[in-house]
């Protein structure tokens, strides 16, 4: 039901900030219902901008699940870019969901999807904007149910004052269940009379004491020690979980409907194609990888389900090129039969088909061949570090030979050049694993040359190390900025081909993600301080502010360097362990084990060597 009053309002100042075709909607394939032809209305919310939410591929399928259901209208909003937001907030207007221009306020359900930390500030300015109560507890029964899944909610204490719920693991089953199980609760609330915030609080007691994958912060109290550590994490009632489980989807991944007609934006975003995901979660346990973890067990689809899918969704959007999605493609265990399979439907239809993670094994050399004919940039891959006892301390068990036989092969058959994602300040890191980052990457341009007579681009993608939760290395403390920018100072000064790039990942920006991902609930005033103060779109190098954070943190009393760079002993209790995902803290503590001993035997497998410029600083995290 369109809000015409709004809609119009907002087009009066659109021409006043950029892109206005993200905030009109009616794109195509959008879905706009009838308010009170469903029983129930959602939003689902991107804190970040329009073009990267609408590259986002969960968003358009909860999208999809959702309105399949006839008795729910689900509509989509995004973190508004300053500009916009400041039109808002001069003419008084609030952040609406795009498909009628509904204020966030007047919805049932708003759901966050929360793929990085450095977004949590704009979380907070959509639901300032949604015209929603800041903090939960001071919410009644008549305002939305503020929702939240994702990577973020594997620590979900960052948030635990503005946010009702976070599902832990997989959204298609559990958002559909926790929509109806509210909306239930609500109706009953609606028809007694009492919209009250005690009300309230027992709605969310009995839908989070019905199932063991949602958490409702309101109903957990931390005690501390003296030097601050957490002592315990108390139910505040009996009729919650004490361990929060992960919700893990039941029934065979094909028959979970893909998107198929997914929103296609009006404006270009930066992964401007359909999105196919093939399987979920990874055969291999990379100590460092949190996705690995959140994401199991391995689950596939179907040669048939993925091709059918990639023709319906061309058919219903037009986009010439499909990506197969996956933490790792090309140990989807059916490749070179899906490969084929997908040249013969769209190679005569002129449709490009990329694999955006390709593992790095014997099976890159014939990829190459495997999609010649096809349209060809670059390649993208993630060896993540450069030598072979690193590789096992991180459990990455790759070969440089089949790294470099890969490209060889695809440099022949066309490709222009390679991306490569490598990490700086993992535990025990040497200088001369530093040195193989430039080697490899040097290496890599110079098979070019060998292959087609001249050297080609190779870029070295180097992201500065975070320890994250529910990893072997959660207790691992972060380099310190000190060492971040020595060692990128180190790898910029070794590198001697011009057609090799070296781009560390903003230092500052991986400080703020440190303390973001391993704080507990009481970094939570840090960041609203840190928002009151102006911080958005924190993951933006143009609109990033380190110093506003830092002052923000030294004023709220919060010490970064105790979440941040502390060495954690394995006993300790973490924030996050009362949310238990998938194999546990058992396995975890096991795998740092065999890593500590692995990480004495590289400390004296290679020696340090180098001249005063080159002296490594001191560091924490191993």
């Amino acid at each position: 039901m369109l809000n015409t009053a709004v809609r119009e309002a907002v087009m009066r100042v659109l021409p006043r900030v950029k892109t206005p075709a993200q905030y009109t909607g009616g794109e195509l394939n959008s879905v706009a219902k009838d308010h009170r032809q469903v029983r129930g209305k959602l939003c689902l919310c991107f804190p970040d901008a329009y073009t990267l939410g609408m590259s986002h591929h969960g968003l358009q399928v909860l999208y999809t699940i959702m309105n399949n259901d006839p008795q729910w209208a689900c509509e989509r909003a995004f973190a508004p870019w300053m500009d916009f937001e400041r039109e808002l907030r001069k003419n008084r207007l609030p952040l609406y969901g795009l498909e009628n221009f509904t204020p966030l306020s007047a919805f049932d359900l708003v759901g966050f999807s929360l793929q990085y930390e450095v977004c949590y500030t704009n979380v907070l300015t959509m639901i300032d904007l949604g015209g929603i109560p800041h903090f939960a507890k001071d919410r009644r029964v008549s305002d939305p149910l503020v929702v939240a899944g994702g990577p973020g909610a594997q620590n979900p204490e960052l948030l635990a004052p503005f946010v009702d719920l976070f599902i832990i693991g997989d959204g298609e089953e559990s958002l559909p269940w926790v929509m109806e199980k509210w909306m239930a609760l609500k109706e009953v609330a609606v028809r007694e009379g009492d919209l009250s915030p005690e009300r309230r609080l027992e709605m969310l007691a009995e839908l989070v004491g019905s199932t063991r994958w949602a958490y409702a912060p309101a109903f957990y109290e931390f005690d501390y020690h003296a030097d601050g550590t957490i002592a315990a994490v108390n139910r505040t009632r009996p009729d919650v979980p004490q361990q929060i489980e992960s919700c893990t989807i039941t029934q065979d991944l094909d028959a979970i409907p893909l998107p198929t007609k997914p929103v296609v934006s009006f404006v270009q975003t930066p992964h401007d194609r359909i999105a196919i995901e093939i399987m979920r979660g990874c055969p291999w346990q990379c100590r460092f990888c949190q996705s690995t973890v959140i994401k199991r067990p391995l689950r596939v689809r179907s040669v048939e389900t993925i091709v059918r899918a990639a023709l319906e969704s061309y058919r219903n959007t037009g986009m010439n090129e499909i990506s197969l999605l996956s933490l790792s493609s090309s140990d989807y265990p059916h490749f070179e039969e899906l490969v084929k399979r997908m040249h013969e439907v769209f190679a005569p239809l002129g449709v490009n088909v990329s694999l955006p993670s390709l593992r790095v094994n014997h099976q890159l050399r014939s990829v190459p061949q495997l999609m010649k004919g096809w349209r060809r940039a670059g390649m993208t891959l993630a060896p993540e570090v450069a030598r072979d006892d690193m590789r096992t301390q991180i459990r990455k068990p790759i070969k440089n030979d089949d790294l470099i036989e890969g490209c060889r092969e695809a440099f022949k058959a066309g490709m222009s050049h390679v991306k490569l994602y490598f990490l700086c300040g993992l535990p025990g890191e040497r200088k001369a694993d530093l040195d193989g980052i430039v080697d490899l990457a040097e290496a890599i341009s110079e098979v070019g040359k060998q292959a087609t007579g001249r050297y080609k681009e190779v870029t070295a993608s180097v992201s500065n190390f975070i320890p994250k939760p529910h990893t072997p290395y959660q207790w691992n403390g972060m380099q310190t900025r000190d060492y971040f920018r020595w060692a990128g100072d180190y790898m910029h000064r070794r590198k001697r081909n011009k057609m090799v790039r070296i781009k560390q990942h903003d230092v500052e920006t991986s400080l703020l993600e440190g303390i973001l991902t391993r704080g507990d609930r009481r970094v939570s005033a840090g960041l609203y301080e840190a928002w009151r103060r102006g911080a958005r779109f924190d993951g933006w190098k143009e609109c990033f502010k380190p110093e506003l954070w830092w002052s923000a943190f030294r004023d709220t009393g919060i010490d970064v360097d105790f979440y941040r760079t502390r060495q954690r002993p394995v006993g300790e209790k973490l924030p996050w362990d009362h949310v238990n995902v998938k194999k546990g803290r058992a396995y975890l503590e096991k795998e740092l084990e065999r890593s500590v001993i692995q990480l004495r035997v590289m400390a004296e497998a290679v020696g340090e060597s180098g001249g005063d410029g080159d002296k490594q600083p001191t560091g924490c995290g191993g």
